[in-house]
């Protein structure tokens, strides 16, 4: 702590700040192995937060809380996938309104490192990339393969007009009159993690040709693992590189990749995140801020991964494939400095502490914690079977042979990308079920309306009862969430991806469901017949409803889904995310600005055994931890 205390006159960086540098012309740059920002060294003490994890109404809180433990900089990657949900139309509106949110940026005082892709990883389903790229059979994302190229081309050209206005930097291009001056915007960065995926040389000299051709005149930045550090450089963009463990002369190794250069930890893991069926992550709180403390020592600017993790609203969860597959939890809690709802951990104290030290001058004070609320029991009083809701709300897709999710004609040929799909088929008599490993992700599997068994990655066989006549056989495939990291990109289509055997016959000749649970699908839910009292007894899939009264202003709680086993819970339609009885999570994290004074409706989508009641708590449970090794 010596040493921090000894930087505290170099690094006062209270004139240094977006709103204050009226006339700034330079940005970010480097030199004599050293950051500079309009020509004064600069070290960067950054923190990542993501918007489209975040409830809008919550963002200013996050970045004054940034500001309150000494950070100077925002980093946020940009989801490709919600910004461009289908092909060709664009969304920057309400919760990915990025203008917006880089915007406070600079009202709160923090420069932002922005990372645009195309591909951010994250724990975010295919690493962000939009799923109707996969219906090109012969698709190779992250390379220059010309129909990836020419979707990201498409997209870069929606997006960049939007960052280009807000860089810093006024000298090589004219800033939106809001920002006469320039905006927060001091680096962007090249893509993201590519050493680890390394399988065209050429890629990243064309995505680094796509920034600049657009208008992008900030520092450009790589981002590597160590082992991926040598791959993933692109000439003219300074590599910096991720980690949680500081090995002995890690940062050194940097300089023999850019002799020369300041240094940079652009990911420094402050926690980890959680699949489900395993235990919940945490990362020791000395132990982090000792390395922050060593890494600073050393001379490196840094960004906390994460500062602010937030949640996986919706079907957005990622997935891991290393020996197996394993789709990560709704939250995104990741044991980061301040919890999935906002509220301080240890680590926001001892790191405000040190920070404190390094700058030398008096820390805003920490924003109050807004309180939480418990709701106590809601009763679920009402139910409809999923049997029931397919004639009534649904149209089939007819076909010879089973489609897989992204190439189902719907949402204007682009697929369907997330949530559940039916396929129907008739057989006769009962027999062997064989999947061929063609299930993606997991199958409930049904003769009419009898339960019979689950097929996945690991169960890809079934018997199925004999019986009289002609029946209905139904798969109920769920997507549990596309891979985001690592080399199987290619092949994260889901459904079925292929055949599925019975008795070493294929079937054939399905009726196709899709079961996305958009807004619109979940507001007709609402007026459509069929509700009727739970009985004591009920075996999903089925959908379940309740009201929450609340008397004053809403506030943030937790949903605790105990005697519920597995599927999707939606309140006043917003899709709050998936639980599952395996853990670890045991609560959904309800954001406050979703709930309304008065009545709220909770609408839960049970795939199997349901409860009667869901409990409202002031306080999450994340599941047993365990220590990251």
């Amino acid at each position: 702590m010596l040493i921090c205390l000894s930087l505290s006159s170099r690094f006062n960086w209270s004139e240094l700040i977006p709103l204050r540098l009226w006339g700034r012309t330079l940005g970010l740059q480097t030199e004599n192995s050293q950051f500079l920002l309009e020509g004064m060294p600069f070290r960067i003490f950054g923190g990542s937060m993501h918007y489209f994890r975040v409830p809008r109404e919550y963002w200013e809180d996050r970045m004054l809380k940034m500001k309150a433990c000494g950070l100077n900089t925002l980093t946020t990657y940009v989801p490709w996938n919600l910004h461009e949900q289908e092909r060709g139309k664009f969304d920057f509106s309400q919760n990915l309104d990025l203008e917006a949110f880089l915007s406070l940026a600079a009202k709160n005082g923090l420069w932002v490192i922005l990372r645009p892709g195309p591909y951010i990883c994250s724990e975010w389903d295919l690493g962000g990339l939009p799923s109707w790229l996969l219906q090109d059979p012969e698709m190779q994302l992250r390379t220059t393969y010309k129909g990836f190229t020419e979707a990201v081309d498409a997209y870069f050209d929606h997006l960049m007009p939007i960052v280009v206005p807000l860089q810093a930097s006024t000298i090589h291009y004219p800033p939106r009159p809001q920002y006469k001056k320039g905006g927060p915007i001091i680096a962007v960065q090249v893509e993201n993690e590519y050493g680890s995926y390394a399988k065209d040389p050429n890629y990243m000299t064309y995505v680094k040709m796509a920034l600049l051709n657009r208008g992008i005149v900030e520092l450009l930045m790589t981002s590597d693992n160590k082992n991926g550090l040598s791959f993933g450089l692109v000439e003219g963009a300074l590599a910096t590189v991720n980690f949680q463990k500081l090995e002995p002369g890690l940062l050194k190794y940097l300089d023999t990749v850019q002799r020369g250069q300041p240094k940079m930890v652009m990911e420094y893991w402050t926690g980890w995140f959680d699949n489900w069926g395993g235990p919940h992550y945490v990362f020791d709180a000395d132990e982090m801020v000792n390395t922050v403390a060593s890494i600073l020592k050393l001379g490196a600017s840094i960004n906390l991964y994460m500062f602010h993790g937030g949640t996986n609203f919706g079907f957005m969860n990622g997935a891991l494939e290393a020996d197996e597959y394993k789709s990560d939890v709704t939250s995104y809690d990741y044991d980061a400095v301040l919890t999935e709802a906002g509220d301080y951990t240890s680590k926001f104290f001892k790191l405000r502490q040190l920070f404190s030290m390094i700058i030398g001058q008096p820390l805003p004070l920490p924003p109050v914690i807004e309180s939480k609320a418990s709701y106590g029991a809601i009763l679920l009083h009402q139910y409809i079977s999923l049997w029931d809701v397919l004639p009534s709300l649904l149209q089939p897709i007819k076909s010879e042979f089973p489609i897989n999710m992204e190439n189902l004609h719907l949402n204007d040929s682009s697929g369907q990308s997330y949530g559940y799909v039916l396929y129907e088929t008739v057989i006769f008599g009962g027999g062997h079920l064989h999947s061929r490993d063609h299930v993606r992700d997991r199958a409930q599997v049904f003769v009419n309306t009898m339960y019979v068994g689950e097929l996945d990655y690991n169960t890809v066989e079934l018997s199925l009862p004999e019986g009289q006549g002609f029946r209905q056989l139904r798969l109920l495939v769920e997507n549990r969430g596309r891979v985001n990291y690592g080399l199987a990109l290619n092949e994260q289509r889901k459904g079925l991806i292929g055949d599925v055997f019975l008795n070493k016959t294929p079937l054939r000749n399905f009726k196709i469901y899709s079961l996305e649970m958009k807004p619109g699908f979940m507001k007709s839910l609402r007026h459509i017949a069929g509700w009727s009292a739970v009985p004591d007894y009920f075996v999903g899939p089925a959908f379940f409803r309740g009201r929450l009264w609340i008397e004053h202003q809403p506030q943030d709680t937790f949903l605790k889904l105990q005697g519920w086993e597995k599927g999707v819970v939606f309140v006043n339609g917003q899709n709050l995310g998936r639980y599952w009885k395996i853990g670890p999570q045991e609560t959904l994290y309800l954001p406050g600005p979703w709930l309304w004074k008065g009545s709220n409706e909770i609408v839960i989508f049970e795939e199997r055994t349901a409860g009667r009641i869901i409990q409202s708590v002031d306080i999450p449970y994340l599941g047993r931890t365990q220590y990251v090794d």
